[in-house]
């Protein structure tokens, strides 16, 4: 295993680079390891793994701090999306250097269940991984921008640990943090559910009309103890595995007898 000295850490997220759950991921990874911090100018919630291709993007240094104690920082902003900001990262000024561990968050609000597929701190995390670097998101059951990270320290620094003491590749991981003091931490699989959105349609001064999404999430199995959700409103920190292959292997067959081949 590596020294401190030694490692090189990389952080994002999707609430922006001034965010206080990204202020709080970057204390927590600084002892562990230098740390280059690239994160969006500007909030990119629910960008998933979007990328921008039709504009172009400014970086901008923040700070640079040097090691006292902890690993050395060094800041950016960047006018993309998160997982253009993995992406800068890791092939332009990253390029020619081994990244030893990615985190993105932490996230204001929790990305379990069907979250994972329209969060933006996911995006990061497993555009993170695709480059062969152990990835982890981290997300808090609180949207509020004063939400409370006393809790949250511990548990992100005993994750990170564990992902350090080596994993092998492909690694990402889901991990979603409750309010108030959690009782532990549970390995769990992915809440099955949707959501149903509703739209609030609205007239501006010159009559034209524009519309606010909103929306209920709606568990398809409520009962179920295994899941994120259950950990989540259980009091629980749940981590779940995350693969990219997205391919419903069990319907293979079912295709085939479809008559579809051939």
């Amino acid at each position: 295993m590596k020294n401190r000295q030694d490692r090189l850490i990389f952080v994002t997220n999707d609430d922006g680079f001034d965010a206080p759950g990204l202020r709080v991921l970057l204390n927590v990874a600084r002892r562990f390891g230098d740390v280059i911090c690239v994160a969006p100018e500007t909030t990119q919630s629910g960008m998933s793994q979007s990328i921008t291709m039709y504009r172009p993007l400014f970086l901008r240094e923040i700070a640079k701090e040097e090691s006292n104690g902890l690993g050395s920082l060094e800041r950016y902003a960047f006018s993309g999306t998160p997982v253009d900001c993995v992406k800068i990262a890791f092939d332009y000024f990253l390029k020619d250097r081994k990244v030893d561990l990615a985190l993105s968050g932490i996230n204001h609000g929790s990305n379990s269940a069907a979250n994972i597929l329209y969060s933006g701190t996911m995006g990061g995390a497993i555009e993170s991984s695709f480059y062969n670097c152990p990835s982890i998101g981290f997300s808090l059951n609180d949207h509020s921008l004063n939400a409370d990270f006393s809790h949250v320290e511990p548990f992100v620094e005993r994750i990170i640990e564990a992902a350090l003491g080596g994993v092998e590749i492909p690694f990402c991981l889901n991990v979603n943090i409750p309010t108030g003091e959690p009782r532990g931490i549970k390995i769990c699989r992915q809440n099955k559910g949707y959501w149903r959105e509703d739209f609030f349609c609205r007239k501006d001064p010159r009559g034209k009309e524009y519309f606010w999404l909103t929306g209920d999430f709606v568990n398809s199995e409520p009962d179920a103890t295994d899941t994120d959700e259950w950990a989540l409103a259980n009091g629980y920190v749940s981590v779940v595995p995350v693969q990219t292959d997205m391919t419903a292997y069990e319907k293979i067959d079912t295709l085939k007898q479809m008559g579809l081949e051939g």
